[in-house]
């Protein structure tokens, strides 16, 4: 079934799921879920691996254990792709983004050092303006207060450098071409000018690697 975007009731779901987080709630509405919510998500990702490559959508159950907050289901959708790119449905709308949103501690060494790389560090720049211009914002999950030791405060990237984490974050406020295809053009136009980034991001950051022993 190809994706034809989130009815209304995908969206009152989550709206009531906010007001009563409980599983009388859930139990009570897990068909409008499974039919309303998670079977969009599933045929979009379906329309998207092709180019994006697999997703996989997250549990709704929260893991309380170390938390002080008991509620015990999420109140929104998610899901990845295995090329890059993140899917999120709430009451709020819809949101998606791409990058590294932790990095390790070895991965965080190769990207301040490429960040200070003054062949290196420049595209990045460059990749972060032009993603402005299309009206993707590039941050960081995590910042530090102030350049990490051993860097200049005057540093040149210095804004870049305190970042712990680098996320392209688009947000979509409800409107009615959410019940719509294009949702999809919206998310996939995005993964799209998130591409430059992800480039960036493997070729001069790469995967975390295990300190030999």
């Amino acid at each position: 079934m190809a994706f034809s975007g989130w009815p209304s009731e995908a969206l009152e779901f989550y709206e009531g799921l906010e007001a009563d987080n409980s599983k009388t709630y859930w139990m009570a509405h897990k068909a409008v879920y499974d039919e309303q919510v998670r079977a969009p998500m599933e045929a979009l990702l379906a329309d998207l691996e092709a180019e994006f490559g697999p997703g996989r959508i997250f549990r709704p159950y929260r893991d309380v254990r170390f938390s002080a907050d008991k509620s015990p289901y999420k109140t929104a959708i998610a899901a990845t792709l295995t090329r890059g790119g993140y899917i999120h449905l709430s009451a709020a709308g819809l949101a998606a983004g791409s990058g590294m949103y932790h990095m390790e501690r070895d991965q965080l060494a190769r990207y301040r050092a490429a960040v200070d790389d003054d062949r290196i560090g420049p595209p990045l720049e460059r990749i972060v303006a032009e993603a402005a211009a299309d009206g993707v914002g590039i941050h960081g999950h995590d910042r530090l207060k102030r350049v990490p030791r051993g860097y200049p405060p005057d540093h040149p990237r210095a804004d870049l450098l305190r970042h712990k984490g680098v996320v392209a974050w688009k947000e979509w406020p409800i409107a009615p071409w959410l019940g719509t295809a294009a949702a999809k053009r919206r998310v996939a136009d995005f993964l799209r000018a998130s591409v430059p980034l992800n480039q960036w991001l493997a070729t001069h950051v790469g995967p975390s690697m295990p300190a030999a022993e």
